[in-house]
């Protein structure tokens, strides 16, 4: 059925890649224009698809951008008159690298979007250069771009890249002192740059609702602690919002190490327990002045309420509309571990001879598909296990953070993303390092004894000590 669903997915989304290039090959030949121009981008949809860069969703995508591009070339020479400098051709360089943060798409993109514009305004090659020039530069400039002075910043050197491109082409003083250099190429090409950035900052929301994508803007929206969710963590689940906290951080500083996607992960972490806001006191960081309620409970039925935060976070997700990347932390932060703790309860009572069966202890899964959910995964195993360290010095936190990633790569829970060896040891290097400046040992202070040779007075002394309260340095 799944496999049915699938494949109905994958035709839906051909037949409209199909239809758009047929549509784009109808215009091309009812304005006149080169025929080339839908060939040229099949050809490109085909390097890329081998190069397993898109699939068909992407490809529809990355397909309508070039086609909304063709048509503001085609409207700027047919219908509006303004100078070709104009058109905002860096704006899709910029927007590819924002929705995809892939450089190679990118890079592709602004070649593809430069080339056809080229090719409307009559196979301009001095544009050709000038756009690709300012596009590549664009994405360049908004690589894990997280604010709005980014995007500024990017179209500033959009215009200064694309007036030294010209300049370039032709750096002969009858240009450059010619009375038309400065109105018809300086001044239209300067601006593009801002226009570009600008048009993005008002469109990007739009492109990430109908594409499906979740920029570093709106995971920085999802990180604010105003968000509906997390204010409702905050109140009725504190330890867990604490613990969420600290998993982000120790998720985000291994990211950082391994290259992963860090402010994703960050936020990953913040929704990856929501589910425990519907019975907060079964978990063990909300039980601060009350008993363990799993003592009074069967193993199996202790099974139940611990299984169900991940159903209950997934349904919670779904109510608040969060994307579905953040689902995934939500999903597959467990993988199909087993519940250690409540299996061996239920092996230790149950009757003479019956066998508890081990895969119903376990969590449904699916088991972490991407590096980032698998790094909180360990963050979150990590987190709990030092938590629970009597003596956490720097030595037995690294016996335990690597006896906890041992441990679940030995069970196979990280066989399905692509984390390698040697990512995995960078990972516990960075836990190790977290943690241990977490829980670093504090100096101890002698208490004051009296002494009869002191020349203050008790009553000075205990003046002053009101007065200053002797606290330990953190």
């Amino acid at each position: 059925m799944k496999n049915t669903i699938l494949n109905n997915f994958r035709t839906s989304h051909f037949l409209l890649v199909a239809l758009l290039f047929l549509a784009l090959g109808f215009f091309c030949y009812s304005a006149s224009l080169s025929l080339s121009i839908p060939l040229f981008l099949i050809l490109l949809g085909v390097y890329l698809w081998y190069q397993e860069r898109v699939n068909y969703k992407i490809l529809l995508d990355l397909g309508l951008l070039l086609t909304l591009i063709v048509f503001i070339a085609y409207a700027s020479i047919k219908y509006v008159v303004f100078p070709s400098f104009f058109i905002p051709v860096a704006a899709i360089g910029i927007l590819v690298m924002l929705l995809y943060n892939d450089l190679h798409l990118a890079l592709i993109m602004s070649f593809a979007s430069s080339v056809l514009v080229g090719f409307v305004l009559g196979n301009r090659f001095d544009l050709m250069i000038v756009y690709f020039t300012g596009s590549l530069i664009g994405a360049f400039s908004v690589k894990d771009a997280r604010t709005r002075a980014e995007l500024i910043n990017a179209g500033f050197m959009i215009s200064i890249f694309q007036v030294l491109c010209i300049i370039l082409l032709d750096p002969y003083k009858d240009f450059l002192l010619g009375k038309n250099f400065l109105f018809n190429y300086f001044r239209p090409l300067f601006l593009n740059g801002f226009i570009s950035a600008f048009i993005v900052m008002a469109i990007l929301k739009v492109f990430e609702y109908l594409f499906g994508v979740l920029t570093n803007f709106s995971l920085l929206e999802l990180s604010d602690f105003n968000h509906p969710l997390l204010k409702k963590m905050i109140l009725e689940a504190p330890g867990t919002y604490h613990h969420s906290l600290f998993v982000g951080n120790l998720s985000e500083a291994a990211a950082n190490s391994v290259g992963a996607n860090t402010l994703l992960c960050r936020v990953g972490a913040y929704y990856h327990d929501i589910g425990k806001i519907d019975k907060p006191e079964y978990f063990t960081e909300n039980q601060i002045f009350e008993a363990n309620k799993h003592d009074d409970l069967e193993p199996t039925m202790s099974r139940l309420v611990i299984f169900n935060h991940v159903k209950n976070g997934v349904d919670m997700a779904q109510k608040y509309n969060l994307h579905p990347k953040i689902v995934d932390f939500i999903q597959e932060h467990h993988g199909k571990s087993l519940m250690h703790y409540f299996y061996q309860r239920a092996v230790s009572e149950a009757p003479e001879h019956e066998e508890v069966d081990e895969q119903t202890f376990r969590y449904p899964g699916p088991k972490p598909q991407t590096r980032e959910v698998a790094i909180v995964m360990l963050a979150d195993s990590v987190e709990g296990a030092c938590r629970a360290l009597e003596d956490p010095t720097p030595s037995r936190i690294d016996e335990t953070v690597h006896k906890i990633i041992n441990n679940k790569f030995i069970d196979g829970q990280l066989d399905e993303c692509d984390l390698t060896l040697k990512d995995i040891e960078l990972i516990g290097m960075t836990f190790t390092r977290v943690l241990a400046a977490m829980y670093h040992t504090r100096v101890k202070y002698p208490e004051k004894k009296n002494d009869n040779g002191n020349r203050r007075s008790k009553s000075s002394e205990a003046n002053a000590s009101k007065a200053q309260p002797n606290y330990p340095n953190d």
